[in-house]
């Protein structure tokens, strides 16, 4: 297993920016060679020591699109597997979460009907808001795996023991991952993340077992 510019080099370090950057490059470079999906070493390894998910919002827990009636009234659909996900997560102990740079009391009803355990909405600067959840959770960076779609997402992506996107995600988001799921954003997408860490853990078949009876 070779070593990664991005992970952190002690317990309570967190990795410099020159680290970062270089993590960046490395993972580019990486990106490029990789089989889309492929579950390596590296990245199985990096999955099962994921103990806290955080999501954006548009792009990944929905399809990105913005729908207001005549009235003004804001709607967004969000995927029932992906709801499941996360509650398979909970139930594998790992906390979860969302950042994203929009305010909505429909965001804000969804997160609380998944029972979500950090809800950080109307972010400008996103790495902000992850260092304030990591000061509260007492995690470390390469603990957490981030799920963004777009350049806003990218501060905290590269700073993340696992960084994941939808299928939908520009460019350079994808560049930056470990893990470009095979579904979009609203689509499943989510639900496919939850579902690498939970296989990741060995605790596959025993959630699925409890659904069997």
């Amino acid at each position: 297993m070779t070593s990664d510019p991005r992970q952190p080099s002690g317990d309570t370090s967190h990795p410099t920016d020159c680290e970062v950057l270089a993590g960046y490059r490395q993972r580019s470079q990486q990106r490029a060679s990789r089989q889309h999906g492929l579950l390596d070493d590296v990245l199985h390894s990096r999955a099962a020591g994921v103990t806290l998910l955080l999501l954006d919002v548009d792009g990944v827990l929905t399809d990105g699109s913005l729908i207001y009636s005549e009235s003004g009234a804001e709607a967004k659909a969000f995927n029932t597997q992906d709801g499941l996900g996360l509650k398979l997560l909970r139930q594998a102990g790992v906390q979860t979460g969302l950042i994203t740079a929009r305010r909505s009391t429909i965001v804000q009803r969804r997160a609380e009907e998944l029972a979500l355990d950090h809800i950080y909405q109307g972010v400008d600067h996103k790495s902000a808001a992850f260092r304030e959840i990591l000061r509260r959770s007492g995690k470390r960076p390469a603990e957490v795996c981030y799920m963004g779609d777009d350049w806003i997402d990218l501060a905290v992506l590269i700073r993340v023991g696992l960084a994941a996107c939808p299928a939908n995600a520009v460019p350079e988001v994808q560049s930056a991952c470990h893990y470009v799921a095979s579904r979009s954003g609203g689509h499943g997408a989510v639900r496919e993340v939850c579902d690498l860490l939970v296989t990741a853990k060995g605790l596959h078949q025993s959630l699925l077992q409890s659904y069997l009876t």
